[in-house]
């Protein structure tokens, strides 16, 4: 009877019924959101365009879907129509000074890639036995990337029928398109995101946070020997929206090394990322004053660091983090 009555409400006009119903949905469609742009802030602009196309057009919700359907269901068009209008972020070049990194080992083309704030996600709904993917390995920076090197219709029908567990029909209805098409989009995704290697098993949260300690203090004292043992042998690094992306512990050293030689050390304040650990990077200056340059993002297995991205500091707000520290 309550939820009857805000329907009745918000499909009169009533602000306030309308925040009460869909307020609850919110997270999960900036998550979906995200899943879809790989872009924090770009997520940021499609949940509040959903939000706005749901408000204008609440009057039409005749409830033969869930609201929760609903909703997906103008998320995910609006998350395509900007997948395929948007101009996605140029790669920018390299402009770190007096640091003369090795040749990249490859180049990245997902330079529009940013991180999300753990603290602003939530659990999904319990997924249906549909869906394929566990939260953490569905929010992971390697699947969101993968994610974005899809077709958009692709990249919508596997996050609503392998993420969130969507039936075939509901897809379809949300994609105004045939239950056909919705398994053909399907079974191509999959068969281009199966050489991605699922996230290695979490590890237990003391192992994790010797890990993290471990590289807090070498990262700190500029220590790369120290950095060294705490990588994998295959060890990943990317630091979108520069294109450089290194792979294996030789040359991810050499980089940091680099990082190093020309003086540059840095303060690290802990936070987390796409369920990961994660760091605000401080630069020290002369003056005592730390300035924020970017943010870590650290993927662990085995005891061990097998990837790093590295963001510029333009996401550090998204994290509740200033932008410089006084001095110590």
């Amino acid at each position: 009877m309550v939820a009857g009555d805000l329907l009745d409400r918000a499909r009169a006009g009533d602000g306030q019924a309308f925040r009460e119903l869909t307020e609850p949905y919110r997270r999960e469609l900036q998550v979906h959101c995200y899943r879809m742009l790989g872009s924090f802030q770009d997520a940021e602009d499609a949940l509040q365009d959903t939000m706005l196309a749901a408000w204008r057009g609440f009057g039409g919700f005749q409830g033969r879907a869930s609201l929760r359907t609903w909703l997906y269901r103008i998320a995910t068009n609006r998350c395509l129509n900007a997948r395929r209008s948007a101009g996605r972020r140029h790669a920018r070049e390299w402009d770190i000074p007096n640091v003369e990194p090795p040749e990249p080992t490859g180049l990245g083309e997902v330079v529009w890639l940013e991180p999300f704030p753990d603290a602003l996600l939530e659990e999904d709904v319990a997924a249906r036995p549909e869906a394929r993917y566990e939260q953490t390995e569905a929010i992971s920076l390697a699947f969101v990337t993968a994610l974005q090197l899809l077709p958009p219709r692709q990249v919508a029908v596997l996050v609503l029928r392998d993420v969130l567990g969507f039936r075939t029909d509901e897809v379809a209805g949300m994609l105004d398109a045939t239950q056909e098409s919705v398994k053909s989009a399907l079974k191509r995704a999959r068969a281009t995101l199966r050489p991605v290697p699922p996230p290695a098993a979490a590890p237990a949260d003391a192992a994790e946070g010797t890990v993290v300690a471990r590289f807090v203090r070498a990262w700190e004292a500029a220590d790369v020997g120290a950095l060294v043992t705490l990588l994998t042998d295959d060890v990943f690094m990317s630091m979108p929206p520069i294109p450089f992306e290194y792979r294996g512990r030789d040359v991810v050293a050499r980089f940091c090394a680099a990082i190093f030689r020309a003086g540059r050390r840095f303060d690290l304040v802990a936070t987390r990322a796409n369920g990961q650990p994660a760091f605000g990077a401080y630069l020290r200056t002369p003056s005592g004053l730390r300035l924020g340059t970017g943010l870590y993002v650290l993927a662990l297995d085995g005891g061990r660091i097998s990837a790093m991205t590295r963001f510029d500091d333009t996401v550090l707000p998204s994290f509740g983090l200033p932008p410089s520290l006084p001095a110590s």
